[in-house]
């Protein structure tokens, strides 16, 4: 076996609808390294309201482990398939995983508001202060003129995130 193929990265993996905390436990039990990201939002139900613990990422589960060991994740009751990403398994780049680290140490909800002028759809953006900060994708998609998505390439999702403007800088190709 080459060094290579025994290098740990955090893959990528779809799970089975709303079965995120489940399968993070069935992980652990069974010595995997999982990575769940949550955060608090709040829900409205006809008689109440109640701040619940949700995915980041819905559906979505990263596993620190060899590729060759894929397979084996996928033998987890809830895991559904391998995210794919240029036709190899996905797996979130060191960076981006301190920076969700990062981001869910702060505590903040992850939406901001943009000046819709100042960028256009297609635009590459890099975060560059805050908890965020390095953080860069694609501007995707804007609603109500305040929020906007971007997509990370390696893991093949769009997350939207509202930052002020004064945060993001347009990333100009050479």
């Amino acid at each position: 076996m080459s060094k290579e193929s025994s290098k740990t990265e955090w893959f990528v993996f779809y799970t089975k609808s709303r079965q995120e905390k489940k399968v993070n436990e069935l992980l652990l039990k069974n010595g995997f390294e999982s990575f769940l990201p949550t955060q608090k939002v709040m829900r409205q139900w006809s008689d109440r309201k109640k701040r619940i613990e949700v995915p980041l990422f819905n559906s979505y589960i990263f596993v620190r482990i060899e590729e060759y060991r894929l397979v084996e994740v996928l033998k987890i009751p809830g895991v559904s398939w391998t995210i794919t990403h240029n036709g190899k398994p996905a797996f979130l780049r060191q960076q981006e995983y301190e920076l969700i680290c990062r981001y869910l140490q702060t505590g903040l909800f992850i939406e901001s508001v943009i000046n819709p002028q100042n960028f256009e759809i297609g635009e590459k953006v890099k975060v560059i202060d805050g908890p965020l900060k390095g953080f860069s994708g694609v501007l995707t998609k804007k609603n109500s003129d305040t929020i906007f998505s971007v997509f990370i390439d390696t893991m093949n999702y769009t997350l939207s995130i509202q930052l002020d403007n004064s945060l993001l800088q347009r990333i100009y190709l050479t």
